[in-house]
């Protein structure tokens, strides 16, 4: 089996790069299955029931999340009714939604998916490791293929998370950042990883948002809004090819496709 995660999605710079590019690159690398992180997917920072049925529109089987997910109240009620969106498992579980599904992919295939969110500062929220390590034990009774999206801070935090679940897993992916990182592997028991997938949006930013007001901050510590920027669209990701049988990853590529 071939999944696509797709980096964080940035406003609607970042959705028009899903809508345009995504069908053609399902096409021409065979992808089987689809999953994006889209906390940042309404004005750069939340997402709204419109918004994630759009991205499902275009093709987006899963969709993730992270600390920016109850941005938008409107989405709250969603968490609960869809069970394709995701927001971190590690929350309080009286929060609303879930954070972790099982969803069956157009050849029948049954995909499992862990949302986590780090610690490192971020919230103090459950620990990741062992909510993880307890949410992959359960879907390994129905299935052996299991996507973990890790959205945190420090590299180390998700490296480690990466080396934890390493086996019990097909892959661990790194999101919240924003930047792609070059270190994707195959781990030694068979489990892929990269510390961070990347970014889908506008690259003439500071990690999707207009320069001159990160600046602004930057210079003076006061107040600023952050205005998703528009220039120069990337969609950013990474391929990972699964055994079905087995669960374990064969190969990761990762995916950097600028729109024309």
């Amino acid at each position: 089996m071939k999944i696509l995660f797709v980096g964080d999605i940035v406003g609607s710079p970042g959705r028009h790069a899903a809508a345009e590019i995504l069908p053609k690159l399902k096409k021409k690398k065979k992808i089987d299955f689809i999953i994006a992180n889209a906390e940042n997917a309404a004005g750069g920072s939340g997402l709204t029931p419109d918004i994630a049925n759009e991205l499902f529109d275009v093709g987006i089987d899963v969709i993730t999340s992270g600390d920016h997910i109850w941005k938008k109240r409107e989405i709250y009620d969603f968490l609960d009714a869809d069970k394709r969106i995701l927001r971190p498992a590690n929350y309080p579980k009286t929060d609303p939604g879930r954070g972790v599904t099982l969803v069956e992919s157009s050849d029948g295939i049954k995909v499992g998916v862990i949302n986590i969110l780090g610690r490192v500062f971020l919230s103090a929220i459950e620990c990741p490791f062992k909510t993880a390590q307890e949410l992959a034990k359960q879907l390994r009774e129905k299935t052996s293929i299991i996507i973990v999206d890790v959205h945190a801070e420090a590299t180390s935090e998700k490296i480690a998370l990466g080396k934890f679940l390493d086996g019990t897993v097909s892959a661990v992916l790194g999101t919240h950042t924003h930047v792609q990182t070059a270190d994707e592997a195959i781990l030694p028991k068979g489990t892929a990883y990269i510390t961070d997938v990347g970014m889908t949006g506008p690259f003439d930013s500071v990690i999707g948002r207009k320069t001159d007001h990160i600046l602004e901050r930057f210079l003076t510590q006061m107040p600023t809004k952050f205005e998703v920027a528009t220039g120069d669209i990337h969609l950013q990701g990474a391929i990972i090819d699964i055994d079905d049988k087995t669960g374990n990853a064969s190969r990761i590529e990762r995916v950097h496709e600028r729109l024309e």
